[in-house]
């Protein structure tokens, strides 16, 4: 098939897909679009901690590694809202929409079918209310960031894009935005 025969049928397709209702349009391209899960971290960095600094991880069932508060957004819900949501079930912290930093860059697209929005945060660890709630969270601690402990796959990869712990490539410089 030539160019001019592709453009025509794809006119055709379209013109066809564009006069259909549009509930039908849509449930058309939610069928065959590629679909993603969105999930909200957040970077929690103690605003006390000399350089390099120390960042809040957490260990979930079955224990055996150490992540980043996380979690999926709920439908409709908005992506700091969600990080915030989700910081607050984990640790126990409130914090407001001004105290989330959107991380630079803010999506990550994973190839495996997820996206995760990523937002810093700067609290006191000697003050910070932090908690863990012994079924979701099994323990929350501060960690300097030449010193991380054994991480998840995931948050291990997620961590090195930002130039932080073992996954970050050589000589990269840590992407954490100056404290508010």
């Amino acid at each position: 098939m030539n160019l001019r025969h592709s453009t025509a049928l794809r006119a055709v397709a379209y013109g066809t897909f564009y006069r259909l209702p549009l509930v039908l349009r849509r449930r058309i391209v939610r069928a065959v679009v590629p679909k993603y899960v969105v999930g909200a971290v957040v970077f929690v960095h103690d605003s006390e901690a000399p350089a390099p600094g120390r960042m809040l991880l957490l260990r979930q069932p079955p224990g055996v590694s150490w992540t980043l508060p996380a979690g999926l957004l709920q439908r409709k819900e908005a992506p700091i809202d969600g990080a915030r949501r989700e910081l607050h079930e984990e640790t126990g912290l409130h914090l407001s929409r001004e105290q989330l930093i959107p991380a630079t860059p803010n999506a990550i697209v994973h190839a495996k079918g997820w996206v995760d929005m990523c937002y810093h945060a700067f609290v006191p660890a000697s003050t910070a209310p932090v908690r863990a709630d012994g079924a979701e969270v099994l323990e929350l601690r501060w960690f300097a960031l030449d010193d991380l402990p054994r991480l998840s796959p995931a948050t291990g990869r997620l961590l090195g894009m930002f130039g932080i712990g073992p996954s970050a490539a050589p000589g990269s410089t840590p992407s954490i935005p100056t404290r508010r």
